[in-house]
């Protein structure tokens, strides 16, 4: 499960992405069942599949390394941080911060962070995606990968303002390249 669990993980997205081609378009009904009992052991389920495949087949977005990225991180967490077990609360996705709700002046950002810390323990809600549209023009204007976020919101835990530092510093590093 360790060794080679990246190429299972491509196995699942290829497959996925034919499926959801050929017309199965409908999360509940998304038929990957014999694939859930792998991804449960690395600590993703259905969604983690169906919303990334969804928004490729769609959007030409998140691609297979950004979603090989993010999941490898949400699988680092629950290997080493939840040891294995699955947590058992779900974010409620209307406690949220709003989309226009700001951090040291940067939209979007509150609202970003909680979805961030959310997706690493595994407790998003099925209607809410880390990585989703309005959270990849986040990243785009800021040029922030979602991967290297999930890796920042991790190391500074519960520290909303060690985030909002690093973000504020990426921005004026990006301004000062241009």
């Amino acid at each position: 499960m360790n060794f080679n669990y990246q190429k299972e993980l491509v196995r699942i997205w290829e497959n996925a992405v034919k499926l959801y081609r050929n017309g199965n378009t409908s999360a509940d009904t998304f038929p990957i069942q014999h694939d859930l009992p792998f991804l449960n052991k690395i600590g993703l389920n259905k969604m983690d599949i169906f919303d990334y495949v969804e928004d490729w087949v769609c959007e030409g977005t998140p691609d297979l390394g950004t979603f090989l990225l993010i999941h490898d991180l949400r699988r680092d967490f629950f290997i080493e941080e939840q040891k294995g077990i699955h947590s058992l609360e779900k974010l409620d996705s209307k406690a949220l911060p709003g989309k226009t709700e700001e951090l040291n002046g940067i939209t979007w950002l509150p609202r970003v962070i909680g979805k961030a810390r959310a997706k690493l323990r595994g407790e998003l809600p099925f209607d809410t995606m880390f990585c989703c549209g309005g959270d990849r023009a986040f990243f785009g204007t800021n040029d922030i990968h979602p991967a290297e976020f999930l890796r920042i919101v991790k190391k500074s835990e519960s520290e909303d303002h060690l985030i909002a530092q690093w973000v504020s510093e990426r921005i004026k590093s990006s301004q000062t390249n241009c």
